[in-house]
């Protein structure tokens, strides 16, 4: 106990032995020390060998998917990424829990997906894990943060540096910290030589 009547922290009690990462010590140091250097090589402009990278490991990578430099991935076997996605330079997928990644779906430059979290009301400081899902369409901005439990429904927008914690509506833009609804997300047809609304 403190002075002030409450528990202490003693981080020294930290137990996670419950978790398992869900692949043997070796294929996460096969990952570890060749699989992620090359994921984030700037030397490798090639999306394409980065999704041979991913699949080798066991993530489930949909057709068309771009993912570019600087990209960290923790554990590509709880990784799961739709057709024609986005996976923008210095993404960090933080994912010690399940993160599933819809179809169409941008993830913009520096965003990080966290599925992982402490109880800080526990004096031992415990592991929360989390799932995160991104639905088809949606648009993570850059330098969001996306937390455990976070489930982004079809066509919502986290627009840059958002915090988001929660569940957000489909077709819905939201912003700040936490992120809040701050308008609809209406998309219209476009003529693809002009940019311009038909």
């Amino acid at each position: 106990m403190t002075e002030q009547g409450f528990m202490a922290v003693d981080l020294s009690t930290f137990n996670n032995s419950w978790y398992s990462p869900g692949r043997p010590r070796w294929v996460r140091s096969l990952w570890f020390f060749f699989g992620r250097p090359l994921l984030r090589s700037s030397w490798i402009p090639s999306s394409g060998f980065r999704r041979c990278l991913l699949k080798m490991f066991g993530c489930r990578v949909g057709a068309r998917l771009i993912i570019r430099p600087g990209v960290r991935v923790k554990n590509p076997w709880l990784l799961e990424i739709g057709d024609n996605s986005w996976v923008g330079e210095d993404v960090w997928i933080d994912n010690i829990g399940r993160v599933t990644v819809g179809a169409n779906v941008c993830i913009s430059q520096g965003a990080y997906l966290c599925s992982g979290n402490h109880d800080w009301t526990d004096p031992s400081f415990g592991l929360i894990v989390g799932p995160i899902v991104i639905q088809d369409g949606a648009w993570v901005g850059a330098k969001c943060f996306i937390g455990p439990g976070v489930e982004m429904a079809e066509g919502s927008v986290a627009t840059a540096g958002s915090v988001v914690k929660g569940r957000l509506d489909a077709f819905t833009i939201y912003a700040g910290n936490p992120a809040v609804a701050v308008r609809s997300r209406n998309v219209t047809a476009r003529d693809a030589r002009v940019g311009a609304p038909r």
